[in-house]
């Protein structure tokens, strides 16, 4: 897991501008959202990346590449992580939130379970 600084691109009088990628392909825009304690994924992805973007709230993402230990993070409201191929992950409302995420890889509609690897030993 890659947890992505996100420098301001413009500002104004206005507002802000901030770029959340430059130069990628992306095959997928979701919008997922959490209830307090709600868990998902429980997976990974062989040829999916995934970048995750906390548009509201707070969510634990547990994170795990093959033969390492589990690493944990928490984000929070305008927080930017992306997850690799291979990379087991789960995400855990610590309340009520709301996440965007970004793929480049099969992820989206009818493509989501083609590249989705549930895990036999969860991570959360």
């Amino acid at each position: 897991m890659e947890k992505i600084s996100l420098p301001v691109s413009f500002h104004d009088e206005r507002g802000k501008i901030t770029d959340l990628l430059e130069g990628e392909v992306i095959h997928a825009v979701t919008v997922i959202t959490f209830q307090k304690g709600a868990v998902r994924a429980n997976h990974y992805h062989k040829a999916t990346f995934q970048w995750n973007y906390i548009m509201s709230g707070k969510v634990k993402l547990i994170t795990q590449m093959p033969g390492e230990d589990k690493i944990e993070t928490v984000l929070v409201k305008g927080d930017f992580a992306l997850t690799v191929p291979n990379e087991r992950h789960a995400l855990v409302g610590l309340e009520d939130s709301e996440l965007l995420v970004l793929t480049k890889g099969p992820r989206g509609g009818k493509e989501y379970e083609s590249d989705t690897f549930r895990i036999e030993d969860p991570l959360a």
